[in-house]
């Protein structure tokens, strides 16, 4: 396959940044070797309808036939499918403010206590902690300045005092540069990636015992329905999460617990 010059067609011609040029064209390989390298209009059609029946997330599909589109397109053979409605689901798994908590309490150095303490009260996404740099922080004001963030957007949130003071306990043993990135891997020699990353949530969640799973994504999710369940309104949850669109934002309402009960249990009649 002309793997090179599909990628440069994607650079240059769909102007797609390179994380998202990457995930098409190991898409297209994958589904090129499932094809027997037979990549015609016929046999991507079935590979299609077989990938809308199946139970692989929406995400999923939606960039495998995007993936399949731009390569059609590339080769001069402009093919269009149509998308599937978008579920809105239930944001489950969510960890309580106590299982957050035992995930800091296990924490074993001021590293790893300084990466959960960031993720658990930011709501950041595991890409953006990584890029995270020392001047990104204000702490006179707990600012957070979220450079190049999803959609390559700027923004700024906030972090709490208690999260403040483990990161400034933090860089007190982990001297850095203004411009240098806050956290590198236990070496200290290779700037931390996102594999790292979910390999630390996994062994602290095994640590503490918790019989969910836990995921760096899952600590932002937990925010959201922490914020709530204290009695956030949803711009200001929507605002910190930095969603561009509220109907996102709305997900959470769902997974609220004891919030809810306690609204219910606050305004229904008494009959008896």
């Amino acid at each position: 396959m002309e793997t090179q010059e599909f990628e440069k067609f994607l650079y240059i011609h769909k102007g797609l940044q390179p994380v998202t040029v990457k995930g098409h064209v190991s898409a297209i390989l994958r589904i090129n070797r499932r094809l027997n390298c037979n990549l015609t209009k016929e046999s991507v059609e079935n590979y299609v309808f077989a990938l809308y029946q199946s139970n692989y997330s929406y995400t999923h599909k939606i960039n495998q036939v995007k993936a399949i589109e731009y390569w059609f397109e590339f080769s001069g053979q402009p093919l269009h499918f149509a998308r599937q409605r978008k579920p809105r689901p239930i944001i489950k798994q969510t960890l309580s403010e106590a299982e957050v908590t035992r995930l800091l309490f296990c924490c074993q150095n001021v590293r790893e206590k300084a990466i959960m303490g960031l993720l658990a009260y930011s709501g950041l996404r595991p890409k953006e902690l990584c890029n995270v740099k020392v001047q990104d922080i204000d702490f006179g004001s707990n600012e957070l300045r979220v450079i190049c963030g999803k959609g390559l957007k700027d923004n700024v949130i906030y972090i709490s005092n208690s999260c403040a003071k483990i990161l400034l306990e933090y860089l007190a043993i982990h001297k850095r540069s203004p411009e240098a990135l806050m956290f590198n891997t236990f070496d200290n020699l290779r700037p931390l990636k996102q594999g790292c990353l979910r390999k630390l949530v996994k062994v602290l969640a095994r640590r503490a015992k918790l019989t969910k799973r836990v995921w760096p994504y899952n600590l932002r999710h937990s925010l959201a329905t922490s914020m709530m369940n204290r009695g956030a309104d949803i711009l200001t949850v929507k605002s910190q999460l930095r969603h561009v669109f509220i109907e996102t934002t709305m997900c959470y309402i769902s997974a609220l617990g004891y919030c809810a009960k306690n609204k219910y249990e606050q305004f229904v009649p008494s009959y008896i």
